[in-house]
């Protein structure tokens, strides 16, 4: 694998800048903990609007379809027409979202709301994606990882605010998350102006290496165009295996434990904090690793290697059925770094487009996947579904077929 011009000859790009770096992680942070906030409100809207599962599943839906089916093609576009602004403005989205749902009388309102939620949360990480990557300084797996443990430390933090602000005192007082989000949109509007220099010093490099026509970063491989086809196909089949899963636990893990261990809604909400800081664990540990021994083989351990555990956990007690959420979590989350940084080394120069085909199908089948399984737990039961998607993760077989890619 050869790259045209590397991008490290830029002056703003030669090392990692982990200014930037932790600062998207941080907006990462407060997108997904504002996103958090929809599904660990569940049982107040459940109990508020007389909902039932299958309805519960749809807000899932709404939620992240809007959240989904935009993504692909906001990094299409910005991959052309780059927009500093648009980190600002999807937080924006969200905020506007925020507080309709706190205001929200009916089961429609609360729709509409997560819509608007949801698109906040599809303009912001195709761009954010690719902000990572300019200020990786090559360590992209690294730079990744960052990223998203910043994103899964806020879906890890949200529940437990959730739990300890509105839950107690009701629906109004989401508005009080909106001052977070006015947070995001001035530190998004800083990384943004980074982020407009960046683009116009990387501009004026291009121009002057007389590569107009070309982009100096893409690198070009010798796979085929069928070959990267199918092996995107597998990893999509892969996030499939993997966020289904996820969505089960993030949407349900709490009616399971309050129904089969008769727990009360607080005590649930602590322990699906439990699992989403173990998500954030293994977030952080899967891109370095990836980077170090090969994301493939990153990717055959978090996703076939958590079945084990996902087996076992619908047939053991409360204690154990904590602590091999924890292990699940930490397995299961080192696979998405993985996954995006392989992709985008298959089809270098697109990483907006790319981020946002595998944000958006992540998010849409979590939703789709979620409307289904409150559908299944209506006609059968909570532990039923748990029993179910506990054989995903032996999706994770289908590793053997991608082919060895290292990007450089």
């Amino acid at each position: 694998m050869k790259t045209a011009a590397s991008s490290s000859t830029h002056p703003m790009v030669r090392s990692t800048v982990y200014s930037i770096l932790f600062a998207i992680s941080f907006g990462h942070f407060i997108n997904d903990l504002l996103q958090a906030v929809i599904p660990s409100i569940y049982p107040m809207l459940k109990e508020n609007f007389s909902l039932n599962f299958t309805q519960i599943g749809l807000i899932t839906l709404a939620f992240q379809l809007s959240a989904s089916i935009l993504q692909p093609f906001v990094g299409r576009y910005t991959d052309k027409r780059p927009n500093p602004k648009s980190l600002a403005i999807g937080m924006g989205f969200t905020l506007i979202g925020l507080v309709s749902l706190s205001i929200a009388s009916n089961f429609l309102f609360v729709l509409l709301s997560v819509c608007l939620v949801g698109i906040g949360s599809s303009v912001f990480h195709p761009e954010a994606s690719r902000v990572a990557q300019l200020a990786s300084g090559g360590k992209k797996g690294l730079a990744q990882s960052i990223f998203q443990v910043g994103g899964n430390a806020g879906s890890a933090i949200g529940p437990l605010m959730a739990a300890l602000i509105i839950m107690p005192h009701g629906q109004a007082y989401i508005q009080w998350f909106c001052l977070i989000a006015l947070v995001g949109i001035l530190l998004l509007s800083i990384v943004g102006k980074w982020y407009k220099e960046n683009i116009q010093e990387r501009e004026k490099l291009r121009l002057s290496s007389g590569l107009e026509g070309q982009n100096s970063t893409n690198p070009t491989y010798v796979l085929s165009r069928g070959k990267v086809i199918g092996s995107i196909v597998l990893l999509l089949v892969l996030i499939f295996s993997k966020y289904i899963y996820m969505t089960s636990m993030t949407s349900y893990f709490t009616f399971y434990l309050i129904g089969k261990f008769g727990l009360s809604v607080q005590e649930s909400q602590f322990y699906l904090f439990a699992f989403l800081a173990a998500v954030a664990v293994g977030t952080i540990l899967g891109g370095p690793l990836g980077d170090r021994y090969g994301r493939k083989l990153i990717i055959w351990i978090s996703i076939l290697g958590a079945a084990p555990f996902t087996l076992a956990l619908p047939h053991v007690g409360l204690t154990l059925t904590v602590i091999l959420a924890i292990i699940i979590g930490v397995i299961i989350s080192s696979a998405f770094s993985a996954i995006l940084v392989y992709a985008t080394d298959l089809v270098p120069g697109k990483v907006g487009m790319i981020a946002g085909l595998f944000f958006g199908f992540a998010f849409g089948i979590a939703g789709l996947g979620s409307a289904f399984l409150g559908w299944l737990a209506d006609h059968t039961s909570i532990e039923y579904v748990f029993q179910i998607c506990a054989y995903l993760p032996l999706i994770g077989v289908v590793t053997w077929f991608l082919p060895n890619v290292k990007g450089r």
